[in-house]
């Protein structure tokens, strides 16, 4: 019994998996060709991108709040609290910062495009797009995934110039230190490789967050309880997606730079 039910599971497995595949490239393809509704990817920017603003914010100025404080504390057995702003700087643009950022608008909005979908799909409104001619893929799929793409983006940006403000402010008032001394180590220890990989990263994230909650949303059965369950697996994939897909980015950029 115990092995028929493994093997269920591990059947079940692959098949989401060729189905997520199948369905993440479908929903890449239809970014390069028209028709795009741009009202919709208008309308999920704003969403995606104005709704998150303040989680965002706020997380990436106190994890450079924390990250200073930290690395205050350890490198001060070795005198050398003058490179706090190098640490904080690198911390937050080649990792904190993308992750963060992707994490925060993971659970805020994969969940909501899994259970808005899922409605959708529950009370037939999908099924009522395809007989009137219309691509659900390309109306709500297309526009999301554009949108959290290029929000992540920007939102990624912000969270590390917020998390670098963070570390400058415990580090000037808290911990006393010079702050033309903290900008300037953290200005000079960046490098382009350091940019380029903490800019790559939501590119890819933001791909994760929308089409795992599309997919969760557009697979929807079994009701209202249905649309509870793809909400909840969209977040925990995403979630962990992101976490996976940081490790290959950088582990590709490491050995690219």
């Amino acid at each position: 019994m115990a092995t028929t039910s493994i093997d269920r599971n591990a059947k079940q497995f692959v098949l989401t998996v060729q189905d997520y595949a199948l369905f993440a490239f479908r929903a890449f393809r239809n970014l390069f060709t028209p028709p795009v509704y741009w009202t919709d990817f208008l309308l999920q920017s704003d969403i995606i991108g104005v709704g998150s603003l303040v989680i965002v914010v706020l997380s990436g100025f106190f994890t450079g709040c924390v990250l200073a404080l930290q690395s205050a504390a350890t490198l001060e057995a070795f005198g050398a609290t003058s490179v706090t702003g190098r640490f904080v700087a690198l911390s937050m643009i080649r990792e904190l910062g993308p992750v963060l950022t992707g994490i925060m608008v993971s659970g805020r909005n994969a969940s909501s495009m899994a259970s808005e979908l899922g409605s959708m799909v529950v009370t037939e409104q999908i099924d009522a797009m395809r007989a009137l001619g219309v691509d659900p893929m390309r109306k709500l799929v297309t526009p999301r995934i554009f949108a959290c793409i290029s929000m992540l983006f920007f939102l990624t940006i912000l969270a590390n110039a917020c998390g670098i403000l963070g570390g400058a402010a415990v580090t000037v008032f808290l911990n006393h230190q010079n702050a033309t001394q903290y900008f300037s180590m953290a200005w000079e220890s960046l490098r382009l490789r350091d940019i380029l990989q903490g800019l790559v990263k939501p590119l890819f994230f933001g791909y994760i967050i929308a089409s795992i909650g599309c997919f969760n949303g557009m697979k929807t059965t079994g009701g209202t309880e249905g649309v509870g369950r793809s909400t909840i697996q969209a977040v925990v994939w995403s979630s962990v997606l992101i976490i996976f897909a940081d490790y290959l980015i950088s582990q590709v950029m490491l050995s690219l730079f």
